[in-house]
């Protein structure tokens, strides 16, 4: 199955995830910066990924995706992730109820993807970060192998 996995980044810890998971799942990984319309032919799983900043995904996630014709993403399986804080460790109540309202990128990636036409696998998810620049939090390279396994069968 031919696979990839987009991704943006502003430090580091989105692209180590993305590259954990292509490789896992023998996959071709581009940032958004290398995507082109060609690199999606035949593509028959894509990841997508960005993190969460101010509740959202990156802009320039944001315009790529608004960018993508409709039924574009047509027959292909999907699944969207982010790389995030835990509002939780972070024990801030504001936090926790703006995230409340206005949740992470990973569930508004997804949408984006199955309203241009993808089938989605999974429900998006989330690997956590330590602050507001990483590094990644123990154990969540680990579990984004697995949630790429889970993805790969």
């Amino acid at each position: 199955m031919k696979s990839l996995v987009l991704f943006t980044t502003a430090y580091g810890n989105t692209e180590k995830i993305a590259r954990t998971m292509a490789t896992e799942l023998g996959a071709a990984v581009l940032s958004l910066a290398e995507i082109t319309p060609e690199k999606l032919q035949g593509v028959e799983l894509l990841l997508v990924g960005s993190p969460t900043q101010a509740f959202n995904m990156l802009p320039a996630m944001k315009a790529w995706l608004k960018n993508l014709p409709k039924g574009s993403l047509s027959g292909i399986q999907v699944a969207a992730f982010d790389t995030r804080m835990d509002v939780k460790k972070v024990n801030n109540a504001f936090l926790t109820f703006m995230e409340s309202i206005f949740g992470y990128a990973a569930e508004k990636i997804g949408k984006v993807l199955v309203k241009k036409g993808g089938n989605q696998l999974v429900k998006p998810e989330g690997f956590f970060v330590d602050g507001e620049k990483g590094p990644i939090t123990a154990g969540e390279l680990e579990r984004a192998v697995e949630w790429a396994r889970k993805l790969g069968k």
